[in-house]
């Protein structure tokens, strides 16, 4: 298994393996019990780890490097059920970490996931320097790419205006024989002006 494929589903608890996705939904694997199953996207949300970001003090960081932490503190994995020891544990290992804007429950729910990944032996792999540098880069041409949006529509509102003019002078051509007399009036007038 590989961590890019590992998600969490809201409303199951536990960690699951995405096997495949459908337009209405996904069929996962539980990594806890191993039974698979087919879930709704109109009932759940999928999260893959790999995107998850958690609150610090300064820049907000990957789950994976929270759960990298913590691998290698040898400090040992509080109880779940404990609140008080969940947030003192987090204190020593990522003392970095919003405690205001991280709650007790999302504290317990990546012990549990720690512990779900190491059992079924899941490398857990930060996202690197490069890839970052990568999607920055592919970001940046679709930037300029709407930027330069705005450039055709302003052509295209453009040339609507000339059919309009187009669309007066052909009603204009289109009147009665009574309309028609006093143009033919006031032309002999404007070349006497000039």
């Amino acid at each position: 298994m590989e961590y890019n494929k590992i998600i969490s589903v809201t409303g199951l608890p536990g960690l699951f393996e995405l096997l495949s996705s459908k337009s209405d939904g996904a069929i996962v694997r539980s990594l806890e019990d191993k039974s698979t199953r087919f879930v709704s996207s109109r009932v759940h949300n999928f999260s893959h780890l790999e995107s998850i970001e958690i609150y610090t003090v300064r820049d907000n960081v990957n789950l994976a490097d929270v759960l990298l932490a913590m691998q290698k503190d040898s400090t040992p994995l509080p109880g779940e059920k404990d609140n008080a020891a969940v947030k003192k544990y987090f204190e020593t290992v990522y003392p970095d970490m919003d405690f205001e804007r991280v709650y007790t429950s999302d504290m317990k729910k990546i012990v549990k996931w720690l512990g779900i990944l190491t059992a079924n032996q899941i490398e857990i792999k930060a996202p690197t320097i490069e890839e970052e540098v990568t999607e920055e880069n592919s970001t940046a041409p679709e930037t300029a790419e709407t930027k330069a949006a705005p450039a055709p529509e302003a052509a295209v509102a453009e040339e609507e205006k000339p059919v309009a003019k187009k669309k007066t002078a052909a009603k204009k051509t289109e009147t009665t024989p009574a309309d028609e007399a006093p143009k033919k009036k006031a032309a002999p007038k404007k070349k006497a002006k000039e």
